[in-house]
């Protein structure tokens, strides 16, 4: 028969979970908690809160950016909704993201699952595809902006392909095509790493389980993996709308905005008047964006809140 020696006061697991509740103890989390959260804090609010306000607050005004300013009320927020160029800017904006992020999620699905076949050279594929994520936008524009001017066209000339023989940058129906295209393929890559995570967390089990039950692959794509990527797919479309909403750079190395104002964005219109003299009435524009931004996700999040919930 052996005998089990006691716990030592040093090893006993409840002393030292005692130890750690002392006040003490508590005091010096505390104060780590707060060394890190208070200079985060103070430099968020220096940056980015007290700006905000500043520019809200403007937006009330005339400022032009410089100078003396009055106080004008509403008066900006008035203008805006008789605007063509703003109302034109918004409609653009919403589009071209609501398509894009369409485009973009059923492309990195499609290669998320093919990827995670087991396929020869999938890792290496996985490599390639994720390039455009680490490239500046603004250097993708201009090297697109070179193909679409210059290489397309050339191309549907040699062949006698009509439709491409000009320039689509030059097209205000066609223009916004581009972008699309080009804002996809730099974006897919982050949402493809995104969805090949969610299908790792999927187990192999129930791919085995519905295939002895006779399922085909359309039906265990349609019952088992859509399903359990659900919040993967809600995750990709908020940062995806987040980020089509804010689109400045790709467009400005495409087609700047045109041709006329076919495919200006809410961004540029704001940065256009931020150096044009038009503070006041960009920073109202500004904060009207934001607020749509806003609801736009929080919408987002509470029509997917019980389904995440349930896959949960």
């Amino acid at each position: 028969m052996t005998m089990q020696t006691p716990l030592s006061r040093d090893t006993d697991p409840a002393r030292s979970v005692a130890r750690s509740r002392r006040p003490g103890s508590l005091r010096r989390t505390e104060g780590m908690y707060y060394l890190f959260l208070v200079p985060a804090l103070i430099a968020f609010t220096a940056f980015v809160v007290a700006p905000a306000c500043v520019g809200i607050f403007y937006s009330f005004t005339d400022y032009l950016g410089f100078g003396q300013w009055d106080f004008l009320g509403l008066e900006n927020y008035r203008a805006l909704v008789s605007d063509p160029a703003i109302l034109a800017s918004y409609g653009f904006t919403l589009g071209f993201a609501a398509v894009t992020v369409v485009v973009t999620q059923v492309i990195a699905l499609t290669l998320a699952i093919a990827l995670a076949k087991k396929i020869r050279f999938a890792a290496g594929l996985r490599s390639i595809f994720v390039i455009p994520m680490v490239i500046s936008g603004i250097i993708v524009a201009y090297v697109f902006n070179f193909l679409f001017s210059n290489t397309v066209p050339a191309l549907a000339t040699s062949v006698g392909f009509g439709p491409l023989e000009q320039s689509i940058l030059g097209d205000p129906n066609l223009a916004w095509v581009a972008i699309v295209i080009v804002s996809a393929w730099q974006t897919v890559p982050g949402a493809l790493l995104i969805y090949t995570a969610g299908l790792t967390s999927i187990p192999e089990e129930l791919y085995e389980a519905s295939s002895l039950d006779g399922a085909t692959g359309w039906k265990q794509l349609r019952a088992i993996t859509l399903p359990l990527l659900g919040g993967f797919i809600v995750i990709n479309t908020v940062l995806g709308v987040k980020g089509y909403l804010g689109a400045y750079d790709v467009i400005v190395g495409l087609t700047n905005g045109g041709p006329g104002s076919a495919t200006s964005s809410v961004a540029m219109t704001i940065f256009g008047g931020f150096t044009g003299g038009d503070y006041a009435y960009q920073m109202a524009n500004a904060t009207v964006f934001f607020i749509i931004t806003v609801l736009i996700s929080v919408l987002q999040l509470a029509a997917t809140r019980g389904r995440n919930l349930r896959l949960a």
